[in-house]
């Protein structure tokens, strides 16, 4: 069996999709699979044959948007090369590969591939969509509202979300991941408030602001049907940020997560049917805020998670 590694793209996370890609390569050629990593951002160009190839490779600021777009994917997929391949596994993190872009395009080819369908993936990526189903069914998730691009340079709706929300709340992009334009403010400063807004604009036509839940990060890895053990995950300073989840021994990763044994289930519960209200297959990573009283709430789903 050929296994394309799918890793790298166009969206803001190509970086971390790159160490992804590389760590799912060498996991398996351990495994005595024969292996390619496969970049579509580079077309039928992005064909890679060692580690060693894929370290050099651009980071995302390097890319030529006039060149590297997602024309360069269905040029891909539709290369010669791709017919050696009898399966896709997709490490692409962010817009056309954690959106059911790239799965739409394998559908086409008949290359199966890993993880959820078009469907589900498009679903996920989509924070107010996919709370809007957890709320459909009471998985409970922080009280939200959203933005408009249009509506970003209007300073007055910073009072309006500080009214609605407090001096904490969080703001971010409504399809972005890897902490990628969020903002928390934490002291009601009108200023944060509204540039918070216009960063989260730069990246998604919607802003998502949502209240600030007190407590502890944790999240549930899921494996077909089956939860993972809760982690803890404590940042050595500040929020667990781009920097935090990306540099070694900036943070902590309790597994599994001291917390009661009952907050621990419900949790567990909990990642499921979010996995399940939204059609996820495979794999998937549900990330929580526990509150003080030891009530989960679900922030989003991950249908790519990090590798």
């Amino acid at each position: 069996m050929n296994i394309g590694v799918i890793f790298g793209g166009i969206s803001t996370e190509r970086d971390i999709s790159i160490k992804s890609g590389i760590a799912v390569y060498n996991a398996l050629k351990q495994l005595n699979y024969n292996v390619v990593l496969v970049d579509p951002a580079f077309g039928k160009d992005g064909f890679i044959q060692s580690v060693e190839e894929a370290e050099k490779l651009p980071k995302f600021a390097e890319l030529d948007p006039k060149i590297h777009n997602k024309q360069k994917y269905l040029e891909c997929i539709s290369s010669p090369n791709f017919n050696e391949i009898n399966l896709a596994f997709i490490v692409l993190h962010g817009k056309y590969g954690e959106d059911g872009t790239i799965q739409t395009l394998l559908d086409f080819k008949d290359v199966p591939y890993t993880g959820s369908k078009p469907k589900a993936h498009s679903i996920g990526l989509d924070k107010n969509l996919s709370k809007l189903l957890f709320s459909s069914i009471r998985i409970p998730t922080p009280r939200w509202t959203v933005v408009r691009r249009n509506d970003a340079e209007n300073f007055e709706l910073a009072e309006e979300l500080r009214n609605e929300f407090g001096k904490r709340m969080v703001i971010k992009p409504n399809d972005q991941g890897s902490t990628i334009g969020v903002t928390i403010v934490t002291d009601g400063n009108l200023d944060e408030i509204h540039n918070g807004v216009k960063l989260a604009s730069t990246f998604s036509d919607l802003v998502i602001v949502e209240e600030y839940i007190e407590g502890r990060e944790i999240t549930v890895g899921i494996i077909g049907d089956e939860a993972l053990p809760v982690i803890e995950i404590v940042p050595q300073s500040g929020f667990y940020d781009f920097e935090h989840k990306y540099t070694r021994g900036k943070t902590d990763y309790i597994c599994p997560a001291e917390i009661p044994e009952d907050v621990a289930s419900f949790t567990q519960e909990l990642a499921l049917m979010a996995y399940h209200i939204i059609g996820a297959e495979g794999f998937a990573r549900v990330d929580f805020r526990l509150n003080e009283d030891n009530q989960p709430f679900v922030l989003e789903i991950n249908t790519i998670p990090g590798f």
